[in-house]
């Protein structure tokens, strides 16, 4: 019986040692998730971007409609003969602070609307 007794809480202390871990593999996980959002997000962004200022509506506008409330998106916009390239930046956001990420790119082109 004492060779038991003194067993009591083993599985609690390693379970305590494997937890740091455990959630260092699950913020690596939501972390990357993130990325891959921020990635899609900036990709929808450049397209509807790109589709509004082929409108002459501003790619800016058509870029702020297309992303997420919480993420911040940019978009420049050029010509390029019969077509219109924007580039569409969105911040990748970080869950440990002092973890810089970088933002996300997409470009996108597309044919300019005559229609007069």
């Amino acid at each position: 019986m004492r060779a038991r007794d003194r067993d009591r809480g083993q599985v609690a202390i390693e379970y305590l040692g494997f937890l740091p871990i455990l959630l260092l593999v699950a913020l690596g996980t939501v972390q990357l998730g993130l990325i891959a959002y921020a990635g899609q997000q900036a990709g929808t962004a450049a397209r509807a971007g790109a589709r509004a200022a082929s409108l002459d509506l501003g790619a800016q506008q058509g870029c702020t409609a297309a992303v997420s409330d919480w993420l911040d998106a940019a978009c420049s916009e050029g010509q390029l003969g019969d077509e219109v390239e924007v580039t569409a930046t969105v911040d990748i956001p970080s869950l440990v602070p002092g973890w810089d990420f970088g933002p996300a790119t997409r470009t996108a082109v597309m044919p300019i609307d005559h229609t007069d």
